[in-house]
């Protein structure tokens, strides 16, 4: 289930969230020091977005296939086969769907893990240099369906580039992600 998790969170990814001005909760060396993986709690109207997303035909629910269409406009392609498995744990009621109270049901007493956030994070950093351009935006925010110029997906970058190097490293996908989620 984490993988759903995963998929859940790189949703979270929008115009709207990148030029939100972001906070520290806690530091990098904090992460990388603590044996522990701090969760995040997405707030109800974050998931709605995230079930929208996923819910192309606005019926309500997720279908394998709605599921498999966004796994491969992720570049996911690779989990594919384990979408059968992924229903089976989440269709409480075995109608071959997932509904938004499933959806939500498996974020309870749990939220998005650090290596979940790490992940997007990878998802995003296509080239896989260890930083995210506005370039690499760009095109996922293309395969998800979503319009946006480069210079909006640079603006995007700036809001949280801390560094100033025009790029989003790690820490401060980690900071803007963190900070989204916990948002009321």
């Amino acid at each position: 289930m984490a993988n759903v998790s995963l998929l859940e969170f790189r949703y979270k990814i929008s115009k709207k969230k990148f030029l939100r001005k972001p906070s520290r909760l806690f530091s990098s060396q904090d992460r990388q020091n603590s044996g522990l993986l701090p969760t995040f709690m997405p707030n109800i109207n974050e998931m709605k977005k995230v079930f929208d997303k996923f819910d192309s035909n606005k019926d309500g629910k997720i279908s394998q296939s709605e599921y498999k269409v966004i796994l491969t406009a992720l570049g996911q392609e690779n989990m594919i086969a384990e979408v059968p498995k992924i229903f089976q744990a989440i269709d409480q009621d075995k109608d071959g769907y997932i509904d938004f109270k499933e959806f939500t049901e498996i974020h309870k007493g749990g939220g998005v893990r650090t290596m979940d956030i790490q992940s997007a994070f990878r998802a995003f950093d296509m080239n896989h240099d260890g930083q995210i351009s506005a370039e690499e935006i760009m095109e996922i925010l293309r395969r998800l369906g979503e319009s946006c110029s480069l210079e909006d997906c640079r603006q995007m970058v700036r809001a949280v580039d801390t560094d100033g190097d025009g790029m989003v490293n790690m820490d401060e996908f980690m900071t803007m992600m963190t900070r989204t989620t916990n948002d009321g």
